[in-house]
């Protein structure tokens, strides 16, 4: 592709990306596409000749859009959003022009210097502890694993990643039951092992219970083991729940265990002064992760993790070979010592564009907004006779049932809002998912779009109830 030929379908995709944006509410959320469809219409092979840009964008229009999920789709309750916004898009594109890898600063000085200044910003706009310091990870999964190996590092005076496990004390990780699943996955790669993460219970709010949490160090002491890491949630998956951090702080610091905060989704709504309740405490934590592409607006991937001691994560990770070594080392951050990646993409440009753009009020005005959409449908349902809801509501997701007025047992109640769940999905028109709360079958439907507004979660809501009334009820 010439130069010429890229500046006239650049602007050929930037006309199609802004159609999407205004249209997107036209497609279906969800595609109906069986497993194996998608991949029965592409080639066995790959072309050996040059294929014309027109036939690349005919298959994109024709085989991949419809088998898209539209994540941006005004009736896309599910799971939490992964955040994007035209400031964002415009900052990917730049990124990906550049072409830069930022692992160090020689590589990238600008890259390196803006993302320590936007961690700042960043830091500041949470409320977070003036000391501390952050870098943009990918995801959330990433940082909690940094989080936990710099936790075994410390346990163990850094004798692991010297010598391996070989002759440890058997270290132990702490987490809520409601804890989201990529933190068993991170204890099994960091070595712990999955019969270490002790999961301690959850009140009737689905936080964790500060006392449990520390009878289990306890008796964990009594029995050898090496109490290393408790991880605290400040919005849980499946209900948002918000564990009490200042006790649950006190405790790690009595017995000297590592406390890291999981905000990945939550983390947002500490942009308004008045959430920062949310994070009482955070000053006896050790670090903690928020997830800016969830609900602040920025493209996936950006993930921010902000540390109390650089000093514990930089002596985890750092490795210095002499092909990396440049005489600006003492004086710079180099982000390649920040984590588990050596190769870094240019995150914090789109993170700029998108608070610069939106400024710190206009990205308050959003969070606000998207809570009270939240409380206003909580409202809704638990006024409505045959729905209820499962769990407390304490941001924009909201957790209910569907629950008719005919006695029906806990497994036939679970069956018929997981028959509504599949119906409301098939039909294309929203998109929500499900958890288990005490065991129960939950529906969940959050509002957290860039654009989110209280109508199309009305209308959202209106189909739920209006299908769920038209279903037999076994």
């Amino acid at each position: 592709m010439t130069h010429t030929e890229f500046r006239q379908r650049a602007h050929e995709l930037a006309d199609w990306m802004a159609d999407y944006f205004e249209n997107v509410a036209q497609y279906p959320v969800k595609p109906a596409v069986s497993p194996g469809d998608i991949k029965a219409q592409l080639p066995e092979h790959p072309p050996i000749a040059s294929e014309p840009f027109e036939a690349l964008m005919d298959d994109f229009q024709k085989i991949i859009l419809p088998g898209m999920t539209h994540w941006s789709h005004p009736q896309f309750f599910a799971y939490f959003p992964t955040g994007n916004s035209a400031p964002s898009v415009l900052a990917e594109m730049l990124t990906a022009t550049i072409g830069a890898q930022c692992m160090i600063w020689q590589t990238s000085p600008a890259a390196e210097e803006l993302e320590e200044r936007v961690m700042e910003w960043l830091r500041d706009m949470l409320g977070l502890p003036s000391d501390w310091v952050g870098v943009i990870q990918d995801t959330a999964s990433t940082a909690t694993l940094a989080a936990l190996i710099t936790a075994r590092e410390q346990a163990t005076e850094w004798a692991v990643n010297q010598r391996g496990f070989y002759q440890s004390a058997r270290l132990r990780v702490y987490a809520s039951a409601q804890a989201h699943s990529s933190i068993l996955k991170d204890v099994r790669i960091a070595g712990y092992g999955e019969d270490n993460l002790v999961y301690i219970p959850t009140d009737d709010a689905y936080a964790m219970i500060p006392e449990a949490l520390e009878q289990a160090i306890l008796a964990d002491l009594e029995q050898g083991y090496l109490p290393a890491c408790a991880i605290a949630a400040v919005g849980t998956t499946s209900s948002t729940a918000i564990d009490p951090l200042r006790p649950i702080g006190e405790i790690c610091r009595r017995h000297g265990v590592f406390l890291h905060v999981d905000a990945a989704y939550a983390g947002a709504a500490l942009l308004l002064p008045e959430m920062r309740g949310l994070i009482d405490g955070i000053e006896q934590a050790d670090s903690l992760v928020f997830n800016p592409h969830k609900w602040m607006f920025t493209n996936f991937d950006c993930t921010a993790y902000f540390v109390r001691n650089k000093s514990s994560l930089l002596r985890s990770f750092s490795i210095l070979p002499e092909y990396l070594k440049t005489p600006e080392d003492q004086l710079v951050n180099n982000y390649r010592d920040w984590g588990i990646p050596l190769g870094r993409r240019f995150r914090a440009l789109k993170l700029w564009f998108v608070i610069r753009t939106y400024g710190v009020e206009g990205l308050q005005g959003k969070i606000r907004s998207h809570i009270e959409y939240g409380q206003r449908l909580a409202a809704v349902i638990a006024a409505a006779p045959d729905f209820e809801l499962m769990a407390p509501v304490s941001l924009n997701l909201v957790c209910f049932r569907y629950r008719p007025q005919a006695a029906l047992s806990p497994e036939d109640l679970d069956r018929l809002n997981e028959q509504l769940l599949l119906r409301l999905n098939a039909s294309g028109r929203i998109l929500l998912t499900q958890t288990r709360l005490s065991g129960r079958y939950v529906l969940r439907m959050v509002a957290g779009q860039t654009d989110a507004t209280w109508e199309e979660m009305e209308k959202g809501w209106q189909l739920v109830a209006e299908m769920a009334r038209g279903m037999e009820v076994f």
